[in-house]
């Protein structure tokens, strides 16, 4: 179409061109100034359309001139697919994946723990079924990776606070306080979590009764000083505090060394049971608290693990851990 356009100097209604533009062309064309016509690229030049149309500018010093721009700014659809959706469950990742993939497209995981995503792009490269590099005509073609659908796993408030506190030191008032605060996410151990706690760290696991025991009691010490602290054979922590106010009785106060976290880590995800230790640090009569989520990154791969599988499973597609070579 804009080969004839240019050879008739004609405007043409309805067209895909630029009235303005078009006009200055035909204008260039019928005084000879400029003369359109079509190259074909070389055989196994992957990317681009069997026929390009280029200008000529005819004087002095000819030159090629795209007519690229021309034909884009009345383009009315977009050249290809291109953007990423954003999505806020994993069965709506399933069913937009569905919705666009092609035979070429696969799903990448980040498994980063701390903000682990799983994205479909959908416009990947085209697969080497041979296995053996082909720079020939026939070899799998090169895609641009644009066209991407993005699931972020939403990790739960709750959790967030749990993982920005963890190895946080904490006063006696302010770590009591977070118990108290958070005990509904506490759970009782069960006798095999109980065994293979006291296996792997020689220590006793609290349960959230016990948990709101030692709170209150740290909140009875709030202003007190430690006098001694010894490890029992139980794993037991035994304190002894001296007291400078009215209001405590002195009393030792034993600490469990771990307590059982149950909570999901994803928004209204499955919940997850992971040990905690419990930690402090005696230094001048004073004391620290604060606690470590054993190995979180493993509790929530899994869970990132499982997912990918299931969203390979329900869309037909190849899935990996790690990142696209391409950029977004």
């Amino acid at each position: 179409m804009i080969k004839t356009f240019m050879k008739q100097g004609k405007t043409m209604s309805n067209t895909s061109l630029s009235g303005d533009a078009v006009k200055e062309v035909a204008a260039l064309v019928k005084t000879g100034a400029l003369t359109v016509t079509n190259i074909t690229p070389p055989l196994g030049s992957h990317g681009l359309p069997p026929s390009i149309p280029v200008g000529i500018t005819n004087g002095d010093k000819p030159e090629a001139v795209s007519l690229k721009p021309l034909i884009d700014q009345w383009r009315q659809r977009p050249e290809r697919k291109t953007g990423q959706a954003k999505v806020l469950t994993l069965a709506s990742f399933v069913d937009l994946t569905n919705r666009h993939k092609t035979r070429n497209t696969a799903i990448f995981a980040d498994s980063n723990w701390r903000a682990p995503s799983l994205t479909a792009i959908v416009d990947y490269h085209e697969a080497n079924v041979s296995g053996v590099e082909d720079t020939g005509a026939a070899a799998p073609i090169a895609d641009n990776g644009k066209h991407r659908i993005h699931y972020a796993f939403p990790l739960s408030e709750e959790w967030q606070v749990w993982v920005d506190q963890d190895g946080v030191k904490m006063g006696q008032a302010d770590f009591a306080a977070f118990i108290e605060d958070h005990i509904a996410e506490l759970a009782s151990p069960t006798p095999e979590e109980t065994s293979r706690m006291q296996e792997m760290f020689a220590t006793t696991v609290a349960s959230p009764a016990k948990l709101v025991e030692l709170s209150r009691g740290l909140q009875i010490n709030v202003d007190s000083k430690i006098k001694n602290h010894s490890t029992l054979q139980s794993g037991e922590i035994q304190m002894q505090f001296e007291e400078t106010h009215t209001g405590g009785d002195g009393q030792p106060i034993k600490v469990p060394g771990m307590f059982i976290l149950s909570i999901s880590p994803f928004f209204r995800g499955e919940v997850l049971r992971i040990p905690v230790r419990l930690r402090y640090r005696a230094a001048s009569g004073s004391i620290v608290w604060f606690f470590q989520m054993f190995r979180p990154d493993q509790y929530v791969t899994e869970r990132v693990v499982k997912d990918l599988a299931r969203a390979a499973e329900q869309t037909g597609l190849p899935a990996y851990e790690g990142a696209p070579e391409m950029s977004a």
